[in-house]
């Protein structure tokens, strides 16, 4: 397959397509290198990632080319993945070993019971990753399965496989054993089903469409699954938030990376009394955004990453101006400046009857509608099928906090579009509703990948009656004694 670069449709790379027979071949290499892989102690994959990290951090240039060649972003949009890539590699390569230490819980009889939990790898992780971060998701999911003890099998978007390889050779270089990790490049249609049956666990990120087609799939083999797909993710502007910084924030959070962001705002709810002045300035920094695609900082903005990205936000902008949406700015695309541009754009008005009232538009297109009741507007950002990620905006940031605890959504932010949890590794990330299941980051981003197991040891006394003891004094006798067990510390 011939792969193009969104900034000149010129081509870049021919990458060798994986066929059924070749994906599952590689799955039993995969297989059976992870056996030497668990064994190795965690102290020792940990120190793979801090070399990951530093290689990362020092060798970011090559990066940052690579992300913008094949999936269109300005420069520092490509930095955001350098960034994640590196804060993830260092998260789990101190916390690791912590994370999957055995743990004492108390056992069903103090001092005679004692319990423990153990975390074994589940095996062989396939991963599927998208193409709108390559880099960042590829770290996010692969390097957490590789602390776990897994060996991982991994289908990158073709668009951007360079980004993915070039992480797998840093951390060849790094001192991940060969074999450990392994790229596929492949059609979905061709190796999906692949990738389904021979996995221990998958992970995909995408739409949800496909994402509950492959639940289906997986569901049959009862093995497990994590899924981050779609969203249409919702910013809250209170009366009392700073005008000039909400603005400010939500260029970024409606055009960072094109709006090719699974977290990014598509719906800005702002309370009337400073709707007019927030509109008039987010408009004006809108405008104020430099596109081009140079491989340095001097753009703001990328292009769209493929023909069918920019057809479809064409699509989604003609439909809500046909159906009555204003274009307050932007709202075509750009072919002077490459094939795949298209200028950020700000609508208001937008009717229900609109499809990007309620569809992901997955571009750099936002709405702007008016409140005048806060739990009102609480009602329409959770009117939605989705639940990834929000943003509220407030000077008072203990209300701030009060508002993002009653959205349904896997992340919240206060005064902040989506890079606070985002670059937040220690803590989950994921989706509600048709976003997803599971989660990706934090302990739980590790712990998904094994399986857990209780262990006890029984001393002593043992938990049936003892010979010649009545069945009923024997459990009236334990009814006194775990009802005293309540009210001992740590029970």
């Amino acid at each position: 397959m011939e792969i193009r670069s969104p900034f000149t449709g010129l081509a870049t790379v021919t990458l060798s397509q994986a066929t059924d027979a070749d994906t599952r071949a590689i799955f039993s290499t995969a297989r059976a290198a992870q056996k030497a892989w668990a064994a190795t102690p965690v102290a020792e994959r940990q120190r793979v990632l801090v070399r990951l990290h530093d290689l990362v951090l020092d060798r970011q240039a090559e990066a940052l080319d690579f992300v913008q060649l094949e999936a269109g972003k300005a420069r520092l949009d490509a930095f955001d993945e350098v960034s994640a890539t590196a804060l993830v590699a260092a998260y789990y390569g101190k916390h690791s070993a912590k994370i999957l230490r055995p743990r004492r819980s108390a056992g069903a009889v103090p001092v005679m019971t004692s319990a423990g939990e153990l975390h074994h790898p589940k095996g062989v992780i396939g991963i599927i990753s998208p193409w709108n971060y390559p880099l960042a998701l590829t770290a996010m999911d692969v390097l957490p399965a590789l602390m776990a003890g897994n060996t991982v099998v991994q289908k990158p978007d073709n668009q951007t496989a360079l980004s993915a390889l070039w992480l797998h050779e840093l951390a060849e270089e790094a001192g991940l054993p060969a074999g450990v990790w392994q790229i596929v490049f492949g059609r979905g249609s061709v190796i999906g089903d692949a990738l389904a049956e021979e996995s221990d666990y998958l992970c995909f990120t995408g739409s949800t469409p496909t994402g509950k087609q492959l639940a289906t799939k997986i569901a049959g083999r009862l093995t497990g699954y994590s899924l981050e797909l779609g969203g249409k993710n919702p910013m809250i502007v209170l009366p009392d938030a700073n005008v000039a910084k909400a603005a400010t924030g939500a260029v970024a959070a409606c055009f960072s990376s094109a709006g090719q962001l699974c977290v990014s705002v598509e719906r800005i709810y702002v309370h009337e009394s400073i709707r007019e002045e927030f509109t008039r300035a987010f408009v004006a920094k809108t405008e104020a955004l430099r596109l081009g695609g140079r491989l340095d900082y001097g753009a703001d903005m990328g292009s769209l990453t493929s023909r069918s990205q920019l057809d479809g936000v064409s699509s989604h902008v003609d439909d809500a101006r046909a159906a009555g949406a204003t274009v307050l700015t932007g709202g075509r695309p750009r072919p002077d400046l490459g094939p795949l541009f298209y200028e950020p754009t700000v609508l208001t008005d937008v009717t229900p009857s609109a499809k990007l009232f309620t569809d992901e538009t997955f571009g750099p297109v936002v709405s702007i509608y008016g409140f005048t009741d806060l739990d009102d507007a609480i009602e329409r950002a959770n009117d939605t099928e989705y639940g990834l990620n929000a943003s509220v905006w407030t000077r008072d940031v203990a209300a701030g906090r009060a508002v993002a605890a009653r959205i349904k959504a896997g992340t919240v932010n206060v005064n902040e579009g989506y890079a606070a949890t985002f670059g937040s590794v220690g803590v989950p990330m994921g989706g509600m509703k048709s976003s997803g299941v599971g989660r990706r980051n934090g302990a739980e981003g590790l712990l998904k990948y094994t399986e857990a197991q209780a262990v006890a040891v029984q001393r002593g006394l043992k938990l049936r009656p003892p010979r010649g003891v009545p069945g009923k004094v024997w459990a009236t006798a334990m009814t006194a004694s775990i009802k005293a067990l309540r009210r001992l510390p740590g029970r």
